[in-house]
């Protein structure tokens, strides 16, 4: 069976982590599984990211660990390696990423949080960068959790590895919304996502992951102007009616 629940809803793709026997923890099928979701999410809306049962995602998985026991060093900077193109598909992926999450976020699970573009957690949820109780580092995940909690904040929950709650992702800027009632929050955002126009939520998201210069910023904005949305949206405006795109 699949590891990764896929389903098209209209304009929205919706993955579900579905191994929750094991808390969603990763293997190598679900890395390439997902690798391949976010590379192919073709007009989509939006990608909303999530966790079938009680946990979003544990990290890695037992037995997976217990293989990696036996690589050698070749062969495991080839496991991390297909772990790094999966986050940087998430990361990169054109459209924009909601996570929902809830029960735990641990390792791996946290860093698919730290890649996605907003992520919804229910108040419960318990995170941990947890690699070092094992003897081993955060270091795939790092430059994507980096960008959202700077390393001040990183030196500290990657060096005691201690688990952490909801409130404390929201301070530190991991996540970026806690909610008691997960799907109504999440279906808010998507909502609001529904009302941009869907090129310009993409270029959007290019300029956080760009960040173009002057120069490049007013080419931007001039293209975005003269495009056929762009000039949908501004008529929109100024005629006081909705876009074709709502």
């Amino acid at each position: 069976m699949s590891a990764l629940r896929i389903e098209r809803d209209n304009d929205l793709l919706r993955l579900t982590l579905a191994r929750p026997e094991t808390r969603n923890a990763f293997d190598a099928d679900l890395i390439a599984e997902l690798a391949e979701a976010f590379v192919d999410v073709g007009r989509s809306r939006a990608v909303l990211l999530s966790g079938e049962g009680p946990s979003f995602c544990a990290g890695a998985d037992v037995d997976w660990m217990r293989a990696s026991v036996d690589l050698d060093y070749d062969a495991n900077v080839a496991d991390a390696n297909a772990l790094r193109g999966m986050l940087d598909a998430i990361d990169r992926c054109p459209a924009p990423v909601v996570a929902r999450v809830q029960g735990h976020a641990f390792g791996g699970g946290a860093g698919l949080v730290a890649c996605s573009d907003i992520a919804v957690v229910h108040s419960g949820t318990v995170f941990a960068f947890s690699e070092v109780k094992l003897g081993i580092v955060p270091a795939v995940i790092s430059p994507y959790v980096l960008a959202k909690i700077g390393p001040s904040v990183a030196r500290r929950y990657f060096v005691t590895g201690e688990r952490f709650e909801a409130a404390t992702a929201l301070r530190i800027g991991l996540v970026h919304e806690v909610a008691t009632d997960l799907d109504a929050t999440v279906d808010a955002i998507l909502g609001e996502l529904r009302t941009a126009g869907p090129k310009a939520a993409r270029h959007a998201k290019r300029l956080v992951l760009d960040r173009p210069d002057g120069p490049e910023s007013a080419r931007r904005i001039a293209e975005r102007r003269a495009s056929d949305e762009g000039q949908e949206g501004l008529n929109a405006f100024l005629e006081r009616r909705k876009p074709n795109w709502s």
